[in-house]
């Protein structure tokens, strides 16, 4: 279930869906995605599904971690990204392998517990994460070339945007029974929205969980 041969099923998938970009199909192949749920999930890693990982989380489906990650490499390689809900760490680990600096916040701090302990496994040290709360960003660390989140807001936090570096782009989730993929832009003019395609996350929330 977690050969080689396995994770290639999902790879000709991902082709198969217009994922084309080599960078991400080979950090896809090369990230070990059942290290990412629980043993018992383990058989359905390689399924393109989203599974559960505890707290009404969901490690997303495959076919949108490569999209996310296929968007984030338009410009070419990013050199600083900000993650706004780490979850299980698997789009952390694939970022990982295709940007310079990931920056990942997660709300919940019993994910991200055991996904620091996954990355670490995986010697993914250019990932640092934190403890907080996405809506706020990280500005310690800002600007970004690439903000992109894997839970929807209503609206998109106007306080991300400023984390922005000139020319980087924002990439999340909005709405709520019906979303978009949205991607704002920063220019010298101000920001510039594109609508990428409808999606399915769960809802961003404010404030950090113990």
């Amino acid at each position: 279930m977690t050969s080689q041969r396995t994770r290639l099923r999902l790879i000709e998938r991902l082709k198969a869906q217009g994922i084309r970009d080599d960078r991400v199909l080979q950090a896809m192949s090369e990230t070990p995605r059942h290290l990412f749920v629980d043993e018992a999930l383990a058989h359905r890693a390689y399924e393109d599904t989203a599974l559960p990982i505890g707290f009404n989380q969901t490690l997303s489906q495959p076919y949108i971690v490569a999209r996310m990650t296929e968007l984030a490499l338009q410009r070419g390689k990013p050199g600083r990204v900000l993650e706004l809900g780490t979850g299980s760490g698997y789009q952390s680990a694939v970022l990982a392998r295709v940007a310079d600096e990931i920056y990942s916040i997660e709300r919940i701090k019993p994910l991200l517990s055991k996904a620091k302990a996954r990355l670490r496994t995986l010697k993914a040290r250019n990932v640092r994460c934190m403890h907080g709360d996405g809506f706020e960003g990280w500005a310690e660390f800002a600007p970004f070339d690439v903000i992109m989140g894997a839970a929807a807001p209503e609206t998109i936090p106007q306080n991300l945007l400023s984390q922005l570096a000139p020319d980087g782009f924002l990439l999340l989730p909005v709405g709520g029974s019906e979303q978009k993929l949205v991607q704002m832009t920063s220019t010298s003019e101000g920001f510039e929205e594109t609508i990428i395609e409808d999606v399915f996350f769960v809802p961003m929330r404010e404030g950090v969980h113990r």
